[in-house]
């Protein structure tokens, strides 16, 4: 299925910006980059692997060969690509729920763009502008961002403990791993597809 590896799904959007605007734009992923407290709904939010936007220059496409016409390009473009856990809708609808006005700040200034509320216009308008993902390698496909977090966590708190209590008494030793595994029962859960939230989600991603 294009856009999906295992859990996670690679969103691609690539939206027009008049040209003379994109300064503008720049200005604002600035801001974002050195005040990340603008950002901090978005930030908190786990089921996100990563995300950014880059600003494409309309003169600063690949050429790749002498043989390649040129384009004359009228606008400049803003390139948004994601990594994520969960459906389509839910990380879009988490995008709008987090950072409203800041969706409203980064594309504000891109050609058609009706706003991230009401949602459905919002919705419509990514669907539109997104290029599906063809090939998409996950490393750990069976794996969310909280489920490499918490492995991360099993494997310190196992080393630690064998280095404090491996030449314990038995008894001891026991009642030791038994507090272990209850301090860490949130972080042992298991790895496996997610369900399928709707047709609709599941459509998206074929």
């Amino acid at each position: 299925m294009s856009n999906i590896a295992g859990k996670a799904y690679a969103m691609n959007v690539i939206t027009p910006i008049r040209w003379y605007m994109t300064w503008i734009n720049k200005v604002i992923f600035w801001v974002a980059l050195k005040l990340p407290s603008t950002l901090r709904g978005l930030i908190t939010l786990s089921l996100i692997h990563y995300a950014r936007w880059v600003i494409i220059g309309r003169k600063q496409f690949p050429h790749l060969s002498k043989h390649q016409p040129k384009e004359t390009l009228n606008y400049s473009y803003m390139l948004f690509f994601s990594n994520f856990n969960g459906s389509w809708a839910q990380y879009v609808d988490s995008f709008t729920f987090s950072i409203p006005s800041g969706l409203d700040l980064f594309w504000k200034w891109n050609i058609r763009y009706p706003r991230s509320v009401p949602l459905t216009p919002f919705h419509e308008y990514i669907q539109f502008n997104q290029i599906q993902t063809d090939h998409y390698y996950n490393a750990y496909p069976m794996a969310a961002s909280n489920d490499i977090k918490s492995a991360k966590t099993l494997t310190t708190a196992l080393l630690e403990f064998d280095a404090a209590h491996s030449n314990a008494p038995p008894d001891q030793f026991l009642k030791q791993y038994k507090a272990l595994l209850r301090n860490l029962q949130h972080d042992m859960g298991t790895m496996q597809p997610l369900p399928i939230v709707s047709l609709a989600d599941q459509a998206k991603g074929d």
